[in-house]
């Protein structure tokens, strides 16, 4: 279960991100979350996803 606090999602994600190497989509697959609803929570919180850096900034 991921958190629904978006300052806890953030954090969360962005740990799964650095600490298993996978771009967003892999760690979406591999939490079985849609990527598009994260990534519009995320955005509530001015947080968009960077590919470059593979993190949201």
């Amino acid at each position: 279960m991921i958190p629904s606090d978006p300052a806890m999602l953030l954090s969360f994600i962005n740990l799964k991100l650095r600490d298993y190497g996978k771009n967003l989509e892999g760690i979406c697959e591999d939490l079985d979350v849609d990527r598009a609803a994260l990534e519009e929570k995320l955005a509530g919180i001015d947080y968009h996803y960077d590919a470059e850096r593979n993190q949201f900034v």
